[in-house]
């Protein structure tokens, strides 16, 4: 008899710190026993560049340039069931704490007039750089998503719980202690 086949994972990160992909890290040895029921594709434990077609897709951060859109909406199309992971992909996160302001004045600040620059410093534009966008967004506003993991960033335990849970086919289900918001 053959083995079942085993659900294929994917990750990704937009804008963010990493730290829900070092979460999934803190799995620990559990890693190995999540190896057992799948397989995995594009994610900090393989050197896969681009998401292939896949079951589940875990994505970690918010929506700030033209490039993250092209990588969600590329990722959303490969996955068939996708996970908001952490506070930047859930609401913002902290890099939303910039949509208060003015792109072009943020800019400003940090690239011309913040004192110990170079004279005749410019704000960047170049083609090969990543169109910011005005706001930073949650990826619910730019690509559907399935299921929304709260954290900043959820804990190894509540990945692990999460994605145990959505491979035996089951609603996933964090009790108290899984989800922190500190």
């Amino acid at each position: 008899m053959d083995a079942p086949r085993k659900l294929k994972v994917a990750t990704t990160s937009l804008a963010g710190c990493f730290g829900c992909h070092m979460s999934l890290l803190d799995i620990d040895e559990r890693l190995l026993d999540l190896l057992e029921i799948v397989e995995f594709d594009r994610s900090p434990l393989t050197d896969i560049k681009h998401c292939g077609h896949c079951d589940i897709g875990l994505i970690e951060g918010g929506v700030c340039n033209a490039e993250n859109v092209h990588v969600l909406r590329e990722f959303r199309a490969n996955c068939k069931i996708l996970v908001a992971v952490g506070a930047c992909a859930v609401n913002g996160g902290l890099p939303a704490q910039r949509n208060h302001l003015q792109l072009h004045e943020i800019l400003t600040a940090v690239y011309a007039t913040e004192a110990g620059l170079a004279s005749g410093v410019q704000i960047p534009n170049d083609p090969e750089l990543p169109l910011p966008l005005n706001q930073v967004h949650p990826i619910h506003e730019v690509v559907k998503v399935d299921y929304f993991l709260p954290g900043c960033p959820p804990s190894g335990d509540a990945i692990w719980k999460f994605l145990t849970d959505l491979v035996a086919g089951c609603s996933p289900h964090l009790g108290y202690g899984l989800i922190r918001y500190d």
